[in-house]
């Protein structure tokens, strides 16, 4: 990946999106950031300094097929193409099954995974025209186990990874690559949000939440260079997700003990000690 590289970037006014936007621009890469929260989003680009020269501002609903349009045409125009496209943006309700609402439903499929698929597809149109292009859709470890208390999230995550895989096998005979990456639990503010449920008890049951950082180490040195086809972090929790995901039924025993230590970390978050 050279420096000189565009990439196309949602979800950018907070957490993941926000980081990598930065630190991908500081490396030379130009970047369009977008978001739905236009004010929040220039609000980060200030605070964290981005380079005006390298980095544009967009709004972008990932839902809106006429605006995923808009801003590959605004990447095109003002930037000169695309050649990354990263479906950061997500979001997610904790709730019980008979406790969640159709407005629940509509958020996670939509913004999780419709706006997956747009993006996905509309970057796919342009990428296919040019002959080459990279696709990294973020999905998460519950794309491959299911986890009680956020099923709408799981069952997002998992819809966005067999599209995701789908779409790979696809593309790449076409010369555009799809990655999906799979993290465990982020210190986000997506994380955060969680710490007062008890339904995501799960989310806080590894030894600890991932950083931004780590994230951005496994896009610069693993997924921009090697577009591997799936990258699940840590390989600890993802070798646990992967056993899951094959013995669904070994969930009923995993699952009790994963919960346990979740409300017990949970605790001591909501008691300011370290998790």
């Amino acid at each position: 990946m050279n420096a000189l590289s565009v990439m196309v970037l949602t979800g950018c006014a907070s957490g993941i999106g926000r980081h990598l936007a930065g630190a991908l621009s500081r490396r030379g890469h130009r970047v369009l950031a977008t978001d739905l929260d236009e004010r929040t989003l220039a609000a980060r680009a200030e605070e964290d300094c981005w380079d005006k020269q390298r980095v544009r501002l967009a709004r972008l609903d990932v839902r809106r097929a006429e605006e995923w349009e808009a801003a590959l045409d605004l990447a095109e125009k003002e930037l000169g193409g695309m050649d990354v496209l990263m479906n950061v943006a997500g979001a997610l309700r904790p709730g019980w099954v008979q406790e969640i609402t159709p407005a629940d439903i509509d958020l996670h499929i939509d913004v999780n995974v419709k706006g997956t698929m747009l993006g996905t597809h509309a970057a796919a149109v342009r990428m296919v025209r040019r002959g080459a292009g990279h696709i990294v859709n973020f999905g998460s470890l519950a794309s491959l186990a299911p986890v009680p208390g956020l099923a709408l999230y799981a069952a997002s995550k998992f819809a966005v990874r067999g599209f995701s895989l789908a779409a790979a096998t696809e593309l790449r005979p076409r010369g555009v690559a799809v990655t999906l990456v799979m993290p465990d639990a982020v210190q986000t503010p997506m994380l955060d949000l969680q710490v007062d449920y008890e339904q995501a008890a799960m989310t806080f049951s590894g030894p600890r939440a991932l950083t931004v950082e780590d994230i951005e180490a496994v896009v610069l040195n693993e997924v921009l260079p090697g577009r591997p086809l799936e990258v699940a972090l840590p390989l600890s929790r993802g070798l646990l997700a992967r056993v899951a995901n094959t013995a669904p039924g070994l969930s009923r025993v995993i699952a009790p003990v994963l919960r346990k230590k979740g409300l017990q970390k949970q605790e001591r978050i909501k008691g300011g000690k370290p998790a």
